[in-house]
């Protein structure tokens, strides 16, 4: 039996031992209970009675090497709970008296994911919205990015470092990714420009198209999964957004330069701010790399881990990309514009 299955029972008995006299929309309630989603830190079900739909969450690992996983999330999306384009909380529990790690219910949304030959425009204008939420630094819990590349550098420098002490690794990929650690140690002095011009806001850092919910028939888009937020530069998601190693993740496309100019284009039509629609182009231009470096980074890890230890879910298709991503030419195809310079 698959840990989905396994679970399943608990869940339908936590439910069952509450009152819920606390959530008004769950009391006296009877929900039936049914696997939607793994993932490989959260286990997710669609839980049901009458009309009413819910997501049920439950944490089995963290993103964010912190033991708080289940909260951090669930602060974040009430955060964002007005924004309309992420799902409203609705409870939490992390008390871990009936589950090892914590649990938590929000807003069911049907849809499918972001398709990216027919969303983009869509998704320019979410991001926007996101990224203009009205929230101030004091009013936040989230993750400082307040030396957003050295950051990324320290993290993925850790990361690679699984990949180059590994037996299993290719000796002419171990050699190129040295020299790229090597090179992003000395290039995230450009970090200096966010610094000296900040503009911090809610960043996901995860917008790959299976995390966006997309309704056809309401003409809707929701960002989802909220695992690793940071308080940080608007470039951090879409540079994330526009990376080869997003869009090449769940499909088989890739953002053509024309692409990525009419994405931005949208989205900078929706910014009120009007340093940050000047500016943005720079902003992107100096993040890019890192966020690349921050994809292969966790790809190499990822590749080890999968064929070695891994503690979380393991999905054939992750492994699967992980495999693509993990090819000499493709990560030069990335890089070498960059080194270059």
């Amino acid at each position: 039996m698959d840990l989905m299955q396994e679970m399943l029972p608990r869940v339908k008995a936590y439910l069952d031992a509450r009152d819920w006299k606390d959530i008004p929309m769950m009391r006296e309630r009877q929900f039936q209970v049914a696997p939607l989603a793994q993932g490989e830190y959260n286990l997710n079900y669609l839980i049901r009675a009458d009309s009413l739909r819910l997501v049920f969450r439950v944490n089995i690992g963290t993103q964010i090497a912190r033991d708080d996983q289940i909260l951090y999330e669930y602060r974040t999306l009430e955060l964002l709970k007005d924004s309309g384009v992420t799902p409203r909380p609705y409870f939490v529990d992390d008390s871990r008296t009936f589950f090892e790690r914590g649990v938590l219910i929000m807003e069911f949304l049907p849809g499918e994911p972001l398709d990216y030959t027919r969303d983009l425009q869509a998704a320019a204008d979410l991001f926007a919205t996101i990224h203009q939420v009205g929230v101030t630094e004091e009013q936040n819990h989230l993750i400082r990015e307040d030396a957003p590349l050295s950051l990324i550098y320290e993290e993925c420098a850790g990361l690679v470092q699984h990949y180059l002490d590994s037996d299993l690794a290719e000796p002419a990929l171990r050699a190129y990714l040295q020299e790229l650690i090597d090179w992003a140690a000395t290039a995230r002095g450009t970090e200096k420009y966010y610094q000296a011009d900040p503009w911090p806001c809610i960043v996901n850092t995860e917008v790959n198209s299976g995390n966006f919910v997309v309704n056809r028939e309401e003409n809707t888009v929701h960002l989802v999964d909220w695992e690793m937020p940071r308080w940080g530069d608007p470039s951090q998601d879409l540079s994330h957004f526009c990376s080869p190693l997003t869009t090449l993740w769940k499909t088989n496309w890739r953002m053509s330069a024309a692409d990525k100019r009419d994405f931005l284009a949208t989205y900078r039509q929706g910014i009120q701010n009007r340093h940050l629609r000047d500016t943005l182009a720079e902003r992107v231009r100096l993040r890019d790399p890192f966020v690349y470096l921050r994809g292969i980074s966790w790809s190499a890890m990822g590749w080890v881990a999968y064929q070695t230890e891994f503690a979380g879910m393991k999905n054939p298709d992750t492994w699967a990309t992980l495999q693509r991503y993990m090819n000499l030419d493709f990560v030069r195809s990335l890089f070498d514009p960059f080194m270059a310079r």
